[in-house]
């Protein structure tokens, strides 16, 4: 599987992970930033468009990551992921902000930035 993480990395888009293989994510990369979805979720299927875009213009600085939270139940829970879409801020391992439900991508993208420093 971590043959597939890197060629999907390497294509620029968001990482697909589980419950099994979210904490070595999160730790092999310097900021991560973490979408909680569901099929069934319209406004998580809204926003995906805008996570993609964002996963090419900061590709090398930050790294996108989706979790299905039907498929992978452990790590929401962990995380008090109540409402989906959630997108979860990590840098350097640590949880560092949260987005909860759509935000159009100019605000999202200020958020993301103000971590970069």
């Amino acid at each position: 599987m971590p043959d597939k993480q890197v060629e999907i990395a390497s294509a620029n888009a968001p990482i697909h992970v589980t419950d099994a293989d979210f904490d070595e994510v999160i730790k092999e990369h310097a900021y991560v930033i973490v979408d909680f979805w569901a099929e069934w979720c319209a406004p998580c299927r809204a926003i995906a468009p805008m996570i993609d875009e964002l996963a090419k213009t900061y590709a090398g600085q930050v790294t996108f990551v989706k979790l299905n939270t039907d498929e992978n139940p452990r790590v929401p829970q962990q995380f008090m992921v109540m409402g989906i879409p959630t997108l979860l801020f990590f840098k350097g391992g640590k949880l560092v902000d949260q987005v909860v439900g759509a935000m159009p991508k100019g605000p999202f993208e200020a958020r993301l930035k103000k971590h970069l420093a």
